[in-house]
């Protein structure tokens, strides 16, 4: 793959339940950092939480933003943001625990876990976000965490935290899949390999490229449904959603809007989970209005 202009790189490894090819073509047009920029002492940062080593991006000045990725993904993932709001806010963007160059956590996380890592990486870097933006499992973090964690501004961009209902085929693959779990346990099977093939083998491309602690924080992030926290999210909330979300559908967003008090939701006509990629102008000019407001 190609990537536009001499001299530069991209920084982005995501894997959703998006096209790979698709995702980088987006990329090729719409993020690029140049290498002099990584080379800048204030771009890169490192810090101790709870020990476990999580690298940040921390630059510009005044009332501080704070950029949470989605799941797969890294910080660089949002850099369109972050470059559009850096001369106005001072912005953050860490990488989550099990992505990007920061530590796994030693044992699967739940939402929980999450929201309590994300309280204790604010107290440690001394910060008071003045507003906070999640895309996708970013945005399930600052739901869970709104009970202790309540910024004047939030943005749930492309937002995760509403549990997914299935159908019969969904469930009947599920119930084969635990059969066939337990059947190739069987002592006559076990030593034969077959277990480790058919689990590699089943599931989404986030969840086979995972390593095993982060397949099981997977799991426990998405059983869970946060739907009963939103009526009590008290800060002022912007939704921006793509309207061909595939991941987490556009009725979402409604439901989001309608459960969140005051909440007001901008339908990114077109786009998919990378609604901010898809159309940058449209959702940065979003952003830019609602934080200045």
């Amino acid at each position: 793959m190609h990537f536009i202009g001499s001299g530069y790189c991209v920084l982005y490894t995501i894997l959703a339940e998006y096209a790979r090819e698709e995702i980088l073509t987006i990329l090729n047009n719409w993020y690029i950092i140049t290498e002099n920029e990584l080379l800048k002492e204030d771009f890169m940062k490192e810090v101790t939480v709870n020990g476990l080593k999580i690298c940040y991006n921390d630059e510009g000045e005044g009332k501080c933003v704070l950029l949470l990725h989605g799941w797969g993904a890294n910080k660089e993932s949002l850099n369109p943001i972050f470059n559009a709001l850096k001369g106005t806010f001072r912005v953050i963007v860490p990488d989550l625990p099990g992505f990007g160059a920061s530590d796994e956590p030693i044992e699967p996380w739940e939402a929980k876990d999450y929201a309590g890592f994300l309280e204790a990486y604010i107290e440690a870097l001394g910060i008071k976000p003045y507003a906070a933006l999640g895309h996708s499992n970013g945005g399930r973090i600052l739901i869970k965490a709104s009970d202790s964690f309540s910024p004047e501004k939030l943005i749930l961009m492309d937002s995760a935290g509403i549990k997914k209902k299935h159908g019969p085929v969904y469930y009947a693959k599920v119930y084969s899949y635990k059969l066939g779990k337990k059947v190739l346990k069987l002592p006559l099977l076990n030593k034969t390999g077959l277990y480790e093939k058919f689990v590699q083998n089943a599931g989404s491309d986030d969840y086979k490229n995972s390593s095993p602690v982060m397949r099981a924080t997977m799991s426990k992030l998405l059983s869970e449904d946060l739907t009963h926290m939103l009526p009590g999210i008290k800060s002022e909330t912007l939704l921006i959603w793509g309207s061909l979300d595939t991941a987490t559908p556009i009725a979402d967003g409604r439901k989001m809007e309608k459960l969140i008090k005051g909440s007001g939701l901008v339908e990114v006509t077109g786009g998919g989970h990378f609604s901010y990629l898809d159309n940058p102008g449209k959702v940065i000019g979003a952003i830019d209005y609602f934080l200045t407001h």
